[in-house]
């Protein structure tokens, strides 16, 4: 076999049509061999002699894609002191493109032997591991071309690749459950007639099903166990995983953009699947523990802020360099539109508080290709000092959990200040506005991935979880829902009235505040966990999407989707509910209206006092959203004008008489009513300047009056 120098740059299997260079960093390996796996369980090592600041490089000319490998590093086996070198180990690349077959657990794959931590092990663990893969980089692109949406448009469906797709009645079998199921035109249909423009993928990067649940008979569904930040999770790819995963993820991407969907990735930078001391060594840990990991003041040991056992060291610019090479990968060659990053306050932790200002802040801020996608931060971390919502970088957008909090609560009757409500219905100006953000870093969400469904969120009191074998301790405790008078399945109707109108007013509050909605997925079809929050090992009925055809639910809870379709349009085709500026309280200079941009009235109809504010058992008020007041221009310098809405909030347990104001609109027309029959009607009632709306208990109406 003939072996060329080749080149330090860039990392990784890189084929370029006659051969394939390779290059990996390791400054605790004393050598590093490049291993071919062959189908008959061989392998050929090739030691890469040529190393440039560490990066040990060779170019195989003849070397093409679908070729498995891997690493073994030659070194230290030292603890104590951090190294943990094992030649007897197969090394994932760390830059793989794509990765082939499941880690077989045993013994074989840990650095030490089970009972006896401290005594290095030197089975082999070639035959039990999974492998990193050349793949061909060329791909036909055609015309395509990112949507680009502004945030002020974007409406974000957060999915699971196969629990989205595994119960569809209309895909074929053999695509459920897999990247080409999301290019399906049944999904991109419903997708697009819901009205969202971006969805949000739970992990895709290579991920580990933990050794742990192996053995319970379940899996990391979720997929929060990267071990491949380059590679699509090759279990998602319906034909083949010595690089079809790949060109799979690709064709999906280009069938969303085509579709004007944008693609989003959920990303877990801050750990990897090789947990603490005592998990397995499959890729970093073996090539150079050190650098890639945070260790305690006894190196035998790791920091652990994100609750898996590891957290990668953000100050290493191997670490550093990693992360960004892989988003600018993601964005480049795989035309992503925007990450999600998990537990992002641990990127912060440059040394050991979360820092806005660390380098992998400065990193993203300077960087002309990620700079310029979708930033979304799951603004926390399991460690001290963690909880950092309102505190990202200006560039960034949040996951606003106070915004969840803050709306549940109201809807399940908590003493909360209408105060609070106000500001999370408005773009939460307490959290973003003193760093110069606005209304969009809000993404605003009721459920998510974590957590219950919004249908268990009004049907459950208490977390249900025995199915993951936990004796149901795992899971938040204290999820701020309310099972509306039973706990779980009922045939009691004005329990199941309650809960519809419950899921409405989370539905409906979503889409018409300020800032970036994201639904979850199956919630539009009421979909249930049976009480599970957390359900991330549950790779089964539990968690897939039950569609209507498969719903048993259909008569209760049909209309639900009709709902959130409306709902979801309702704001696309008014701007007053996606402003992209902070309120004023005040008119709008330049313009013959008087009135301000918004206003808050008691059910009374009177404007509200401080003491009204104050008060954390009222639950009901009305706000007027002044269509003529929106102060921010349009794309061409425009002035934007809309109709004007009155939004009625009865959270109260009793029904409500509501005052319309009488200085701000002659006549209105209800156009939502979350407690009425028919909650979206095509012709509502129309009601003048002083009538009184009546609102049955814990529902909202929207009253619209034309520009």
């Amino acid at each position: 076999m003939q072996v060329w120098p080749g080149q330090a740059y860039p990392l990784g299997a890189t084929y370029d049509g006659a051969g394939t260079n390779f290059a990996v960093f390791s400054e605790a390996a004393d050598r590093v061999e490049l291993c071919l796996l062959h189908d008959d369980g061989s392998e050929t090592a090739v030691e890469l002699r040529e190393t440039d600041a560490f990066v040990r490089h060779a170019y195989l000319p003849g070397v093409m894609p679908g070729q498995r490998y891997g690493f073994r590093a030659h070194g230290p086996y030292a603890p104590e002191r951090g190294q943990r070198c094992n030649s007897a180990k197969l090394l994932l690349d760390p830059y793989a493109r794509a990765i082939s077959g499941s880690v077989k657990w045993g013994e074989e794959v840990y650095g030490y032997h089970f009972g006896a931590p401290d005594q290095r092990n030197d089975l082999d663990s070639a035959p039990h591991m999974m492998t990193s893969v050349v793949v061909n980089p060329y791909f036909d692109w055609g015309d395509d071309r990112r949507p680009r949406t502004e945030y002020h448009h974007t409406v974000i469906y957060e999915a699971h690749v196969k629990g989205l797709t595994m119960r569809h009645p209309g895909l074929p079998e053999e695509l459920r459950g897999t990247y080409a199921a999301l290019a399906h035109p049944a999904i991109i249909e419903h997708l697009t007639e819901l009205g969202v423009t971006a969805l949000e993928l739970m992990p895709v990067h290579q991920f580990v099903n933990d050794h742990r649940l192996v053995d319970m008979g379940l899996s990391n569904y979720w997929g929060y166990n990267t071990i491949g930040f380059f590679a699509p999770h090759n279990a998602y790819a319906s034909w083949g995983d010595r690089g079809q995963q790949v060109l799979e993820f690709k064709s999906a991407v280009r069938a969303l953009h085509e579709a004007g969907i944008e693609v989003i990735l959920d990303v877990v930078y801050n750990h990897t699947a090789e947990g603490n001391h005592l998990g397995p060594t499959l890729s970093f840990k073996g090539i150079d523990n050190a650098s890639y990991y945070r260790l305690t003041n006894d190196p035998r040991y790791y920091m652990d802020t994100t609750g898996t056992g590891n957290s990668l060291l953000m100050r290493s610019p191997h670490v550093l360099q990693l992360i960004m090479d892989s988003l600018r990968y993601w964005v480049t060659e795989m035309h992503v539109d925007g990450f999600r990053f998990d537990l992002a306050a641990t990127l912060a932790r440059q040394f050991h508080e979360v820092d806005r200002l660390s380098s992998f802040f400065d990193l993203v801020q300077q960087d002309p290709v990620v700079s310029q996608v979708k930033l979304i931060a799951e603004p926390w971390d399991v460690g001290e000092g963690g909880y950092q919502v309102g505190n990202f970088p200006p560039l960034w957008t949040e996951w606003n959990g106070k915004y969840r909090d803050t709306v549940r609560d109201l809807w399940r009757g908590e003493p909360r200040t209408l105060a609070e409500f106000a500001s999370r219905l408005t773009g939460s100006s307490d959290l973003y506005q003193d760093d110069g953000r606005r209304p969009l870093a809000s993404i605003n969400f009721v459920t998510c991935h974590d957590g219950f469904t919004m249908r268990d969120l009004v049907s459950y009191n208490g977390k249900h979880n025995h199915a993951n074998g936990e004796d149901n301790r795992d899971g938040e405790s204290h999820n701020r829902s309310w099972n509306c008078g039973a706990e779980g399945d009922t045939d009691d109707p004005d329990v199941l009235a309650l809960r519809v109108r419950q899921m409405r007013n989370f539905i409906a509050t979503l889409m018409l505040s300020q800032g970036v909605p994201m639904l979850s997925h199956g919630d539009e079809f009421a979909r249930t966990q049976g009480g599970n929050n957390n359900a991330y090992c549950q790779d089964n009925e539990v968690s897939w999407v039950p569609w209507p055809a498969a719903d048993d639910d259909s008569e209760t809870f049909g209309d639900l989707l009709e709902f959130t379709r409306a709902m979801v349009w309702l704001r696309k085709d008014h701007p007053v509910f996606r402003r992209r500026r902070f309120f004023h309280g005040r008119p709008v200079e330049g313009t013959h209206d008087e009135l301000s941009d918004i206003a808050w009235f008691t059910p009374e109809g009177r404007e509200m006092t401080q003491r009204d504010w104050d008060s954390a058992q009222a639950g009901a008020l009305s706000v007027f959203l002044n269509g003529n007041a929106i102060s921010e221009p349009g794309s061409r310098g425009e002035r934007i004008t809309d109709d004007s809405f009155l939004l009625m909030v009865n959270a109260s347990a009793l029904p409500l008489e509501f005052v319309v104001p009488v200085n701000h609109g002659r006549q209105w027309q209800v156009v939502v009513d979350t407690g009425a029959r028919d909650p979206v009607p095509d012709d509502g009632p129309k009601v003048q300047a002083g009538d009184r709306v009546r609102l049955v208990d814990r529902s909202l109406a929207v009253l619209q009056r034309p520009a």
